[in-house]
């Protein structure tokens, strides 16, 4: 198993990325001022309900220990 570091990034999203689904979704790359409203999407999407998220993790770490 491996060992984690303390400010090891559990979950990215790169520009790269991003260009990635924007050419697949919409036939093209973003300019810099789209962006910024992705970003600022992401950010509030994926923050928005984030307790839920953890909750959900924990809640199936808990069960597979009780399944062991």
């Amino acid at each position: 198993m491996k060992n984690f570091t303390k400010k090891e990034i559990v979950f990215a999203i790169t520009i790269e990325d991003l260009q990635n689904e924007a050419n697949e979704k919409i036939g093209r790359e973003l300019t810099d001022d789209e962006i910024n409203v992705a970003q600022k999407g992401l950010e509030f999407g994926l923050l928005t309900d984030i307790d839920t998220v953890y909750n959900t993790i924990f809640g199936e770490m808990i069960k597979n220990e009780h399944t062991k």
